[in-house]
């Protein structure tokens, strides 16, 4: 398996397919860079180079104990784009992965990246507070600290279902989509997992968004029971020097996997632009 070593001497494992111009993906948690699998098949076969890790602690990458925040996923991301010296790329996250993808940027400068793609994400904070008061409750994120420390498997089994909508008027649940969620999430370590809840929650990504000069689409369903449109997208697009919102009417969060075909298309659509 291919994988770098980040500057604490952390494994992270990633793939990379094709060739052409590079495109990054950054996924969401609990999950691993398979969730991008339609997405990086698709771009893949029309000429791209795709690539994807599995953040520290999650997937095949070392279960870290420490180091379980954004600063070091987006250190680790910097090592990444060196390692493989990447340059004119487009830099795609997925919930969590949008606030990696946007912290780098803001840390780490646009000068490898070309465009960017927000998914789904949860920039600029997701955590309610006085400076945020349309955020989600404390509670809500204290109840999957307690899902993950009680019985982490059936949880992710439960998550998966709004994750992907399933539980909206005329859904068709897929098991086998179920199953690769549950499956995925416990691929990673418990701790990074339980830390990343923190990181995914309370990182506060406004002055990253306002520092990004590059254009960036962000692409959010209106329907997303996990991060919920009104406190992120809308929010950032104001917050972006190039932003542009394009909402998926009736999309859920896990929207890469069940309406794959039309986020492929959005994506290639940006890309070529």
């Amino acid at each position: 398996m291919r994988s770098f070593t980040a500057k604490d001497g952390t494994s992270i494992f990633y793939k990379d397919w094709g060739s052409g111009q590079p495109i990054v993906f950054s996924h969401g948690w609990p999950l691993t860079a398979d969730a991008w699998d339609a997405q990086m098949l698709f771009l893949g076969m029309r000429g791209y180079r795709v690539i994807a890790h599995d953040r520290r602690g999650h997937g095949r990458s070392d279960q870290t104990w420490d180091g379980n925040e954004m600063d070091t996923y987006a250190d680790d991301v910097a090592t990444l784009f060196n390692e493989l010296d990447l340059h004119d790329t487009i830099f795609i996250g997925h919930s969590t992965g949008g606030g990696e993808v946007a912290h780098y940027l803001g840390r780490h400068g646009t000068g490898r990246v070309s465009k960017a793609v927000l998914i789904g994400a949860v920039p600029p904070v997701m955590l309610k507070s006085d400076r945020n008061p349309e955020g989600l409750p404390r509670q809500a994120f204290d109840d999957i600290r307690t899902g993950v420390l009680n019985d982490r498997s059936q949880f992710y089994r439960d998550l998966a279902v709004p994750f992907y909508g399933y539980n909206r008027p005329n859904a068709k649940p897929s098991q086998g989509v179920v199953d690769s969620f549950w499956l995925q999430g416990m691929h990673g370590g418990i701790k990074a997992q339980y830390d990343c809840i923190k990181a995914f929650s309370e990182t506060d990504f406004s002055n990253d968004l306002r520092e990004i000069d590059i254009p960036v689409l962000l692409l959010h369903g209106d329907a997303d029971q996990i991060v919920p449109i009104d406190d992120s997208a809308r929010k950032s697009a104001k917050l972006l020097k190039k932003g542009t919102l394009k909402v998926v009417p009736g999309a859920p969060h896990g929207m890469c996997t069940t309406l794959a075909d039309q986020i492929n298309n959005e994506l290639l659509a940006f890309i070529r632009d």
